[in-house]
């Protein structure tokens, strides 16, 4: 079954096939970098992570490019109030984006290019656009450049927005706009901005534009045209809608697809900083979610579907999870970890669906459950089969237990052989008290271990411990 995917250009699932066979790029707007990330950037992350580790399954040889805004009016402000140099804000808060990809197994980009290092490259296409009538500067001379959106016929077409319909905003007759709905490429030097923040260039010093970016460097490492533009659907209007125009206005194919992933919602608002409704990574582990629980949480539903965040439904993803996680460590100390290889037809067939990873999630239950009859049933090699398929599912989901990245493998965890350790030890003073019949002592060491997060089951093959609580 070939991949299909939803594309909002043409508001309908369509089959995928790579531009050039065999390679895919995949450009995603990345986050303006004004404060630290909450978990709807990283909802972003996960969902493009599946998107891009599923193509990997598949064979394909996958080019990812990930921008990070480090100069917009966001950060600019930020700046003023905090009276620090603006790159210093946005250097640190890309430390914390990147501290939690890594922490949620996001795997790193191919190019992860940053707005201020394509200062040249937004120059060439400003110029192009010019040159071609649809941009013009600023009859004032005062370095701002602006795209003619009434020069580009099919302005709207991505969002489905009308320019007749579009109001004027208040910047009209300061900036010295042509029209309303003509938007900035390159802006000029304000008075009340930090001063640092320009560049030189033909029309003036001034900073770029939030639209011209994605499109220098989407062109930079992915070429004029290339297979799939990623972002949140709040992007989709006036931010993708204007790189569509810009870019295809210069002769640029640009972006094949369209992919949207749906907002995390707090409350009844998305999730943002400017709205003050966040919650982010460390808040989430500070209440005892383990960071692959979240991981689990925001990739279970849809893409395309929003999530309305509560505490209870993060807490259910997070027991859902344990139970996956619990049926894979105990198969693997039945039969060993195995090597993951094909998914089951009915997992591709969930993820080729526009990447259903709800149905796919179905599919990996499923499979658990019969590996739970097979454990019951000292079934090896049905066990072995299931461990396989499920390790295998959870590769392309980015959630396998003994992935090193959750401290499942040999180099995942420096401390596991001690705490191994540690546990033997006490676990061998409890057979100790069970074979003198000294039940007191056996179940105060039970207790002890409960109380240290650690749970003890006794099975037909000796006691198996586990960390955190048993569902």
């Amino acid at each position: 079954m070939t991949l299909r995917l939803y594309d909002t250009a043409t508001r309908s699932v369509r089959d995928f096939v790579p531009m050039t066979p065999g390679q895919v790029g995949i450009y995603l707007c990345g986050v303006t970098v004004q404060s630290s990330p909450h978990i709807g950037h990283l909802r972003s992350a996960v969902n493009y992570d599946v998107l891009r580790r599923w193509l990997l399954h598949t064979g394909l040889e996958v080019t990812f490019v990930r921008n990070v805004t480090d100069v917009d009016d966001k950060i600019l402000q930020k700046s003023l109030e905090q009276g620090r140099p603006y790159w210093a804000i946005a250097f640190a808060n890309r430390l914390l984006l990147d501290r939690d990809y890594r922490t949620l197994n996001v795997l790193p980009p191919t190019y992860e290019p940053l707005a201020t290092g394509h200062i040249t490259e937004m120059h060439d296409l400003i110029a192009e656009l010019i040159e071609r009538g649809h941009a013009y500067p600023s009859a004032a001379a005062n370095g701002d450049v602006y795209f003619d959106v009434l020069s580009f016929p099919e302005y709207g077409a991505l969002s489905g927005q009308k320019p007749d319909d579009m109001r004027a905003g208040g910047e009209v007759l300061e900036r010295d706009k042509r029209d309303h709905r003509d938007f900035a490429l390159w802006k000029g030097v304000k008075a009340d901005e930090p001063q640092d923040a320009y560049w030189p260039s033909p029309w003036g010093r001034g900073r770029p534009g939030w639209h011209i970016e994605c499109s220098a460097m989407a062109r930079r490492y992915l070429g004029d045209e290339f297979d799939i533009h990623g972002g949140g659907l709040d992007l989709t209007f006036p931010h993708h809608e204007n790189e569509v125009a810009q870019s295809k206005a210069a002769g640029l194919g640009f972006a094949r697809f369209w992919v949207h992933h749906a907002l995390l919602n707090l409350g009844d608002s998305k999730m943002s900083k400017s709205l003050g409704n966040v919650i982010d990574l460390d808040s989430v582990t500070a209440s005892g979610i383990r960071p692959v629980e979240l991981r689990y949480y925001l990739g279970s539903p849809h893409y395309r579907s929003r999530i309305d965040y509560t505490d209870d439904a993060l807490r259910e993803a997070a027991v859902a999870y344990k139970r996956i996680e619990g049926f894979v460590k105990r198969a693997a100390e039945v039969v060993g970890p195995g090597r993951p290889k094909a998914v089951p037809p009915a997992f591709a067939d969930a993820m080729n669906d526009d990447l259903n990873t709800s149905a796919a999630l179905a599919v990996v239950h499923d499979t658990i459950r019969e590996g739970n009859t097979a454990l019951a049933a000292g079934d090896e090699p049905a066990i072995r089969g299931a461990l396989t398929a499920v390790r295998a599912m959870l590769g392309v989901l980015g959630l396998d237990p003994l992935d090193d990245a959750w401290g499942g493998g040999e180099g995942g965890n420096d401390l596991k052989p001690v705490v191994d350790s540690l546990v033997a030890l006490a676990l061998e003073q409890r057979a100790q008290a069970r074979a003198r019949k000294d039940w007191a002592a056996a179940d105060q060491v039970r207790d002890q271990l409960k109380n240290a997060g650690i749970q003890v089951e006794d099975t037909p093959a000796g006691p198996r411990w586990t960390v955190g609580e048993q569902h």
